[in-house]
């Protein structure tokens, strides 16, 4: 029985490893949808990073969604921002930014004030993206984590901004 063991146990030994990577740190993510078209398409396999602590603006995150596994989108307000659109113009803290990632028209909203914990979200395919202008701001706790790597198709491996 002990011969077994010691056969088996680097075997058991992996296995853990692997559940508790998986578990806490990255996991295979599946896009959905065209909300991120340009950029991302349905059907593409990403890794989630689980472990990243610091959201920065235009990072691309998984958000958990009451209607949905999870929603992919992008990142523009960060806590304690003040975010509006008008003309199809986005408007940080009252600064006109280059929306560099934004696909179609985005339609005018009111300013949104972001609490200590919130985020604003823009899925990249403006014209049918449901995301923080129809959901309201993101609480952090509601951020699954973060990606960039697309690992399949094999065609487009490699990281998306």
């Amino acid at each position: 029985m002990k011969k077994i063991l010691k056969e088996i146990y680097p075997y058991i030994i992996i296995v853990i490893v692997v559940v508790l990577i998986r578990t806490f740190i990255v996991t295979p993510i599946l896009v959905s949808g065209k909300s991120m078209f340009p950029n991302l398409s349905g059907g593409e396999l990403m890794i989630l990073n689980k472990f990243s602590n610091k959201i920065e603006r235009y990072d691309i995150v998984v958000v958990s969604s009451p209607e949905e596994d999870h929603i992919i989108k992008r990142v523009y307000g960060l806590p304690g921002d003040r975010i509006l659109c008008k003309d199809n113009t986005i408007y940080i803290n009252n600064k006109k930014i280059e929306d560099k990632y934004g696909y179609g028209t985005t339609e005018d909203f009111d300013l949104i004030k972001l609490g200590k914990d919130e985020y604003f979200v823009l899925g990249d395919n403006r014209t049918i993206s449901k995301d923080s202008r129809m959901i309201g701001p993101v609480k952090k706790e509601n951020i699954k984590g973060t990606t960039s790597l697309v690992i399949y198709p094999f065609n487009k491996i490699g990281f998306v901004k």
